[in-house]
């Protein structure tokens, strides 16, 4: 399973941690996906969505 949002379909963005002595080397930053449960379709069903969907008020919580 991929780290996605399925709602905005965000995924993880990499680059460079840089030191003091500016040595260089991989990173990357996940977006910050909780698992929920959602109302779809008159269905519950759990997926991944990022925090700012869920913010946004992109998706129905289900009870």
């Amino acid at each position: 399973m991929a780290r996605k949002c399925e709602v905005c379909e965000k995924i993880p963005s990499f680059g460079n941690s840089v030191s003091h002595a500016n040595n260089k080397t991989r990173r990357r930053w996940n977006p910050n996906l909780q698992r929920v449960k959602v109302v779809m379709n008159k269905t519950t069903k759990t997926i991944r969505v990022c925090t700012r969907c869920i913010k946004a008020g992109k998706i129905q919580k289900a009870a």
